[in-house]
């Protein structure tokens, strides 16, 4: 570890002038989490960014002549691509390499399927392709004392990496301080492999040990000390360190890859009480199960560094260097001497320093070979970690790309740790003194990194790897910074001024904190402003680093909440604090529009970006009454640093403003939103729309474009010949009619009682619609060229002015930031073109209204068919901001979904996170008044007040409060509100929020202890009625759980991670009458929330559409190979851990599993299982799915036992999460039970299936496939207990849903009715055996016996694959081509559309007197950058997310909900 943050840091610091040589060292940087996966002796040396010649083997059977690697077991997989190549009979790699689609041919594909461009764009980067996937070479490596090692190597890896895998390796890990030397000739650790001359297959490298130096010695003590720890979860807990938590191998007992397949008899399926249905409050240990045995056996009881560093004069003459005290298990001292060239122990003892070597004094090179000689617990100790350790999964021993916090753990044991003390309390700031120029210089870093070159796609990958890797270290430094000036552990650069206005500077960021100093936004709302900015212009940093623009710079910027507190980190503008801001601004505005600057580059850059962001440049006047052309907001600034560079920052308004909740004068609002309540008064005046609203809008509007210019374009015939005429007024009402359909399945108003074949409906309009479109403007194009151009081009400005276009000839939807903002002067323009101030508000007007009118109800029309459900309030925040709709809207979606039944789950899982918003208001002005030395009692009273109804007495001594009230509230909060001033009345509250009844005297440090439960929910109400204008209606715990069935414990969990708490893991007792529920013991920690933006993989996302693209059309092999080749640049970008890759593996599994490979599919989906583990957490919603999709594949491998304890974990999770009232609790039910069945445990399969059955009938309604399916094996499970009078009834009920739904004829209704058949024979005869025995006494006819056969295996998978949606079908080749051709056809429809209009504008444009963008090309344009632009990891994990479902009808061909 030591040498990984040495290699992690001495490479960071990037320079202007070397970026050749920082794509270089950040390569280095990434492989420090490598080598994992190394153990045996053949093995693939993989770099830490998984380049894409070490991908699933890796999947390089695209490319046909390219070298394969050999085979390598599942134990030996490449960290890089997480998972195993596949093994292949010898014959047969040509075939397979044709079989499985290479890249050109996919292209060719794509040419005739109508994806042209796309496969324009793969062909160009054909040879890079051809590069990424070079040949790799056999190297030996020869170790002091070892064996020899045999790697496979790729000539694209560093020297670096070598020494990585050797670190890594069990028998010789404990060696830092070497070099690696070929043919007696050092080789440079940063040189590639294939640079290297005499380098070849089959050389042998030695490892020398080399001379150690002060800084050698102690990191080779910290690796010493991490081998030691490295079973100890303590890092994990506590949040440093980029480790966290994963529990799939304690789940399974094992590697699941390792398991034999088990009989049915021999497993245990006892499911644990609290899996069981019925639970209401599920237990918080089995969260972490077996956190006790996590730790490993103890190597020592002290390994510290001794009181008599640093060495005297004459010693450093002989050698020394430090010194280290040692205690063993054995109880036995020693101290021990570190040297040039090694380490021995010395005469020293506590009272005395004698330096000279002890007698013997075991001189070792590495500190282990010393220990393990002179301690034999200590060896012992050592070799069982270093066992344990190697049979880890590699995914469990990297470091994650972001710090995962856990809201629950264990208490800890504290042990000495010298190194944990030095990174305390030592001066430095990270590991600075092992980079040349001590601190780094983040804004150097960050700005040199993006302008590295990116024309081909190696370049791109080091390019984006870079950007990662520096964002990632910047991200853990600011978050480390805003917590030490939180905790007032930084001095501030204006230490005499307000503690609210001051400002930090510590590690070359500058900190600042979430409050309206010198009331710069007074006008916009304060504190409230204030505190919301930030995240505002954090989200304006992100969208314009996703255009990329060469030569447009933003800041580093990471906004932290913490203890209360919103702190933002920000990269330093070179030059910046030299001078005053008057003077550096030279673009925008520093006093909202009254003064106004503009620069021509700065006009150059940011036309560019609006393009894609779909700003309008507008002019404002100055305070001399000048007009200045601006292409941002006002409150966008420019300044040229003394770099050169061109940076931009305060982007808090990049998007236009919500009209919605802004009361203005000259807004009149549609009669339709007025009567919804609109416009909101909000507390401040930077709400804007989201990029995703904006995107959403002028689609829509495109799509309307488009239609009326289709009715137009056949009106330009109307005088040919009277048949034609006729004919036309026939397509003109089929266009009318298609567009009024469409606009029917908007409406979503309407009760949901038929909506299962909502999806069925959808497609054949759709199709109608786009059919309809073809063919009036193919038959009106026919005739343009010969009509008068004047006539069309009045057909294009006649549907721009339908549509609102800013532009009269040019479909242009661009919007105007600043044209609500007050005080400022626009310059009008004509009525009805784009400079008209009229027209742009109206457009923003029309956007704010689209939000409402049609994004709520899609949001809530798509979560109708329960493909998808959000599982918690992130979940439902995501899909949320995916729909472009803000979260000060969830009040009216809360309205809307309240009066739908159907999505009882969804409302309530809204209204808790509205509770848990509105909460976290109120806690952060609660916390702010809190006196640092009392924040574990006060936020266990916190608790106590929101949670429970019980006892709650805040345990602070009388005198102690006495004191402090008389006092001045001494400095342990210094940033808490001050007396006196401006800040009074409304003290820190205003920036968060809040609306506490105390708040005028938060100066107070106990004023938390008057907080009631009472009042806590008086306030919780008040806010969510003036926030989200949605009342509450709940005065206390209670009766939130009686009204909307919310649980406490999933509350406790919101709530926790929103603010971030830790709590202890224990069972909470919340209906305790006695004592309180939470005391000051049961907060373990507070930790940060941070936000901050993703950086892409640009590349990785393209391959990845044009695979779910491939998916779509029902080519898997193609969509395999293009999905594995995106999981391929992903790794080279972001390393082996990264949502991203967890996706990807996800859709991976799920094709293997699909081509009938279930084992892959296994091996995949493992490793997708713990990286979600790992990256999103272990309760986030993302490891519960991918718990399920573990599971089936499990039973499909004929682990049967460990399926069902994956189930149990998914069950355990979900109901952790957001209670059983769910839709997939249905789902997993339906699993456990079908398991239950076929392992003969009837009983308890049975309460699972009526389980399972009453949550389909609440959520799919009676009629539902779900309910028909639930009802079928209601039916198995009864007749297998002889129950054949229940099985009966409900076979009957499945057999009139498939009769209603799928006809009489379908092959699962005639299905039905053969079941119901023999049902119906063997009740007969039971009853006449019954019959019998009740008239006799015993039974006396010859009846034949009754027949209970329990299911076979392979039934049993077919339901599951079908409860789980996939859906097997036998056809005939003839039909696959049939339907994929008319696929293929829907396809060029749409496609056809686009074409036929651009041909029309360019014909009507060439009459026009400028020359303009076709429409659809800005608009494609702009679509692709939009999908860039949202590609975040969020959205992208809830985009994949989505492949839950999976219709495997046709075979090949697949519906996939994606």
């Amino acid at each position: 570890m030591a040498l990984e943050m040495d290699s992690k840091n001495s490479n960071s610091a990037v320079t202007g002038d070397a970026a050749a040589a920082t794509t270089k060292t950040n390569k280095a940087k990434e492989n420090r989490n490598l080598a994992g996966s190394k153990k045996n002796q053949s093995q693939n040396l993989v770099n830490g960014n998984g380049t894409a010649a070490d991908g699933p083997a890796t999947k390089k059977k695209c490319k046909k002549n390219r070298n394969k690697s050999p085979p390598v077991s599942a134990d030996e997989a490449a960290l890089s691509n997480g998972h195993v190549e596949e093994k292949k009979p010898e014959g047969d790699g040509d075939a397979d390499a044709d079989a499985n689609a290479n890249v050109v041919a996919v292209k060719d594909e794509k040419a005739e399927g109508g994806d042209g461009a796309e496969a324009a764009e793969l062909d160009t980067e054909d040879i890079d392709l051809d590069a990424l996937h070079d040949a790799g070479i056999h190297v030996n490596i020869s170790c002091p004392g070892s064996e020899l090692l045999t790697v496979q190597l790729s000539s694209m890896e560093l020297v670096q990496e070598i020494h990585q895998l050797l670190m890594d390796r069990e028998e010789s890990c404990h060696r830092t301080c070497f070099s690696l030397q070929l043919d007696n000739v050092t080789l440079d650790n940063f040189a590639e492999l294939k640079t290297i001359e005499q380098l070849e297959s089959g050389s042998t490298i030695k490892v020398v040990e080399e001379p150690y130096t002060m800084r050698e010695a102690r990191i080779h003590v910290r690796h010493v000390r991490d081998l030691l720890k490295n079973l100890d979860p303590a890092d994990a807990y506590n949040g440093i360190e980029c480790t966290s938590l994963t529990y799939l191998n304690t789940i399974t007992q094992g590697d699941l890859l390792d398991k034999k397949k088990t009989r049915p008899d021999s497993v245990d399926c006892t499911p644990p009480d609290y899996v069981t249905p019925g639970v209401f409050e599920p237990p918080l240990l089995p969260l972490h199960p077996n956190f006790k045995n996590a730790k490993g056996p103890q190597a020592l009881k002290v390994l510290t560094t001794s009181a008599w560093n640093p060495p005297p004069g004459p010693r450093k003459l002989h050698g020394d260097l430090m010194y280290l005290y040692v205690i063993t298990m054995e109880e036995k001292r020693y101290h021990i001497s570190a040297c040039s060239r090694g380490f021995f122990i010395n005469q020293s003892t506590d009272d005395t320093f004698n330096p000279k070597l002890d007698n013997p004094s075991y001189l070792s090179h590495s500190l282990i070979d010393l220990l393990s000689h002179i301690s034999p617990s200590f060896r012992r100790a050592f070799q069982a970690i270093q066992k344990r350790r190697t049979l880890r999964h590699a995914f469990e021993r990297v470091a994650t790309p972001y710090q995962v916090y856990q809201w629950a753990a264990p208490i800890l044991e504290h042990t000495v740790d010298a190194i944990r003390a030095e990174d305390a309390f030592s001066s430095k700031l990270g590991y600075e003194e092992h980079i040349p120029g001590q601190t780094r210089d983040w804004n150097e870093e960050l700005q040199t990194t993006r302008e590295l070159p990116r024309k081909t796609l190696p370049e791109r990958l080091l390019r984006e790897r870079a950007i990662f890797k520096v964002h990632g270290d910047f991200v853990t430094a600011a978050t480390r910074g805003a917590m030490a000036v939180i905790d007032g552990n930084v001095l501030a650069i204006n230490p005499g001024e307000d503690s609210k206005m001051q400002m930090f500077i510590w590690n070359n960021i500058f900190f600042s904190l979430g409050f309206d100093v010198r009331d710069h936004y007074k006008e916009l709302g304060g504190d409230y402003a204030a505190y919301v900015a930030p995240r505002y212009d954090l989200h304006g940093v992100r969208v314009y680093n996703a255009v990329d623009v060469e030569g447009l710079h933003t800041l580093g910027t990471v906004v932290i909440d913490y203890r209360g507190y919103r702190v933002t980190a920000q990269s330093i503008i070179p030059g910046i604090l030299e001078r005053e801001q008057e003077q550096s601004v030279v673009y925008g505005s520093i006093d909202f529009g009254k003064t106004v600057l503009s620069h021509p580059k700065y006009l150059e850059l940011l036309r560019q970006a609006g393009k894609h962001l779909k700003i309008l440049p507008h002019s404002v006047y100055n305070e001399r009454d000048e007009p200045v052309e601006l292409c941002s907001s006002v409150e966008c600034k420019g300044i040229i640093g003394n770099d050169g560079r061109h940076y931009i920052l305060d982007l808090l308004r990049t998007f236009p403003p919500d009209v919605n909740f802004l009361k203005l004068q000259e807004v009149k609002l549609s009669t339709e939103l007025v009567e919804m309540g609109f416009p909101i008064e909000h507390r401040h005046k930077l709400c804007c729309l989201r990029q995703e609203l904006l995107e959403a809008f002028v689609e829509d509007r495109y799509v309307n474009f488009i239609r009326i210019a289709a009715v137009h374009l056949q009106q330009l015939n109307a005088k040919k010949p009277e048949e034609t005429q006729s004919e036309e007024k026939k397509q003109l009402p089929a266009i009318e009619e298609a567009e009024k359909e469409n606009k029917e399945n908007l409406n979503v108003n309407e009760t949901p009682n038929d909506k299962e074949n909502e999806k069925e409906k959808e497609t054949p309009v759709e199709t109608k619609n786009a059919e309809a479109m073809v063919n009036a403007i193919r038959e009106a194009q026919s005739n343009v060229a010969t009509s008068n151009e004047i006539q069309a081009a009045e057909v294009v400005k006649q549907a721009c002015a339908a549509v609102g276009s800013m532009k009269e000839k040019e479909f242009d939807f661009r919007f105007n930031p600043d044209v609500f903002s007050p005080g400022i002067r626009h310059v009008d323009g004509e009525e009805g073109t784009s400079g008209s101030v009229a027209k742009q508000k109206l457009l923003v007007q029309d956007a704010a209204e689209f939000l409402v009118v049609k994004q709520i109800p899609a949001f809530v029309k798509e979560h109708l068919p329960h493909s998808s459900p959000p599982i918690d309030g992130q979940n439902l925040t995501e899909s949320l901001h995916s729909h472009g709709i803000n979260v000060r809207y969830l009040g009216k979606v809360i309205k809307t979904l309240g009066q739908m039944p159907r999505m009882d789950y969804l409302y309530r899982i809204a209204v808790m996170e509205l509770i848990v918003r509105a909460t976290k208001h109120i806690y952060y002005t609660y916390m702010q008044s809190t006196d640092s030395m009392h924040l574990s009692v006060a936020i266990s009273h916190f608790l106590n007040c929101l949670l429970t109804n019980g006892p709650i007495n805040p345990i602070v001594s009388n005198d102690e409060m006495h004191k402090k009230r008389g006092g001045n509230g001494g400095k342990h909060n210094k940033h808490k509100s001050s007396k006196g001033g401006k800040g009074q009345q409304q003290p820190a509250i205003n920036q968060n929020g809040g609306s506490t009844t105390s708040s005028s005297s938060s100066a107070n440090a106990y004023d938390w202890t008057l907080v009631t439960p009472r009042s806590l929910w008086q306030q919780i109400r008040k806010e969510s009625k003036a926030y989200w204008d949605w009342d509450l209606d709940c005065d206390s715990m209670d009766s939130a759980m009686n009204k909307f069935g919310i649980m406490r414990i999933c509350l406790l969990r919101a709530f926790c991670l929103k603010v971030g708490i830790q709590m202890l893991l224990r069972e909470y007792n919340f209906d305790s009458k006695h004592k309180p529920t939470f005391g000051d013991d049961d907060i373990v920690n507070v930790f940060p929330v941070v936000k901050h933006i993703s950086p892409r993989a640009s590349d990785a996302y393209n391959f990845n559409t044009t695979g779910q693209a491939k998916i779509q059309q029902g080519l898997f092999k193609e969509g395999y190979e293009l999905i594995s080749e995106a999981l391929n640049l992903l790794n080279n970008v972001f390393g082996a851990m990264h949502q991203e890759n967890g996706s990807c593996l996800r859709m991976l599994a799920r094709l293997s599993y699909l081509l009938g490979d279930a084992q892959d599919a296994l091996a995949i989906q493992q490793r997708a299982v713990i990286m979600s583990e790992r990256v999103n957490g272990i309760d986030n919603p993302s490891t519960i799915l991918e718990y399920t999709h573990l599971s089936l594949y499990s039973f499909a491998n004929g682990h049967v036992g460990m399926s069902l304890k994956l189930l149990y974990r998914a069950r355990y999770l979900l109901v952790l999460t957001c209670g059983e009232d769910h839709p997939e609790v249905a789902m997993i039910d339906s699993n456990i039970s079908l398991i239950l069945h076929a392992l003969g445990e009837y009983e308890l399969s049975l309460r699972f299936i009526e389980h399972a059955l009453k949550l389909n009938l609440k959520y799919f309604g009676n009629k539902a496939m779900h309910v028909a399916v639930s009802y079928h094996l209601m039916a198995r499970t009864q007749s297998c207990m002889g129950d054949f009078r229940s099985a009966l009834n409900n076979e009957k009920e499945t057999y009139s849903i498939y009769k209603s739904q799928l006809g009489e004829k379908h092959e699962k209704t005639r299905d039905s009715a053969e079941c119901l058949r023999l049902l119906t024979q063997q009740a007969v005869l039971l009853q006449r055996k019954m019959n019998d025995i009740y008239s006799n006494g015993k039974l006396t006819s010859d009846l034949p016996p009754i027949h209970i056969t329990p299911p076979s295996m392979g039934s049993v998978l077919e339901m599951l694959n079908t409860i789980n949606g996939i859906l097997i079908v036998q056809i005939s080749q003839r039909d696959i081509v049939k339907v994929r051709s008319e696929i293929e056809k829907h396809m060029k429809a749409n496609t056809d559309v686009n074409e036929a209009i651009k041909s029309m504008v360019a014909a009507a444009n060439n009459n026009g007197e400028s020359e303009v963008l076709a429409p659809q090309d800005n608009n494609k344009e702009q679509a692709a950058t939009a999908q860039q632009l949202t590609n975040t990891p969020q959205a992208n994990n809830n985009r994949s997310n989505k492949v839950t479902k999976s219709y495997r009808i046709v075979s090949p061909n697949v519906f996939w909900d994606c």
